[in-house]
């Protein structure tokens, strides 16, 4: 798929250093024709499946397919309406999938979806994948976890620091296909970008080994694609106890 100018773009996984296989997804794309990219812009997924070897790799891999289709056969002017759907269109696909598959039962993703479209960030956002944006030296965690923990950091019972040491941090309050109803995170009015912004969407398996720090760090340095490169490696020497996955994006 050819990438249009403007954009640099590496979008990067790694399966860690105890897992048997990758159960988390990625995905990039944007429309053949220009009447199409002036409505619809670029779209970052990143999904990281849960419900066991085959489970977790199907939901996370569906969230993504579904995702992109619904957003590319979207016909109006709304990129935020269509991310919404998208989301929901996965939900549905992942649920219908487990029915069908008892042996798949639970199976479910967190997903986070990014679109740019001129010079607007929208998102939609489910679970604990992270999306954060990168400005003048500044990282900022744009999306909120669906976390056990990320509720007691808000209800101020706990700090962020003793979170990411918590023993019940990896409990989601929000997945993708796991329960009837849906929860996602759509914010009501795109966030303005500029040149030179970082976009990160990155699994829990990065952001839960790596300091957001050390995340704006990589970044500042170098090329998205070696910023990709030395966080799963800066990931996998600290254990690598999950899958790493980053989608990362920086504007011209």
């Amino acid at each position: 798929m050819k990438i249009r100018a403007g954009i640099e773009v590496s979008g990067q996984s790694d399966i860690g250093c105890l897992r048997k296989n990758n159960e988390d997804s990625l995905g990039y794309w944007e429309p053949e024709e220009d009447e199409d990219f002036a409505r619809k812009g670029r779209l970052a997924i990143v999904a990281d499946g849960m419900g066991g070897y085959e489970g977790g790799q199907e939901a996370s891999r569906l969230a993504v397919d579904t995702l992109v289709a619904t957003y590319r056969d979207y016909d109006g002017n709304d990129p935020q309406q269509a991310l919404v759907e998208g989301m929901q269109a996965a939900h549905e696909e992942i649920r219908r999938y487990g029915i069908s598959h008892p042996a798949l039962q639970g199976m479910g993703t967190t997903c986070t979806a990014a679109a740019i479209v001129g010079d607007a960030l929208h998102y939609v956002h489910v679970g604990d994948t992270r999306l954060y944006l990168i400005r003048d030296g500044q990282i900022t965690q744009v999306t909120r976890d669906h976390s056990y923990v990320s509720r007691l950091v808000e209800a101020g019972m706990i700090t962020r620091e003793e979170a990411e040491r918590h023993p019940q941090r990896n409990i989601l309050t929000a997945a993708v296909g796991t329960m009837p109803e849906l929860i996602m995170d759509s914010p009501g009015r795109p966030e303005p970008l500029r040149p030179g912004d970082v976009i990160v969407i990155c699994t829990d398996g990065l952001w839960g080994q790596v300091q957001d720090q050390e995340i704006l760090e990589a970044v500042k340095k170098q090329s998205a694609e070696g910023a990709g490169h030395d966080l799963i490696q800066l990931a996998r020497q600290r254990g690598g106890p999950d899958n790493i996955t980053a989608n990362i994006l920086r504007l011209r």
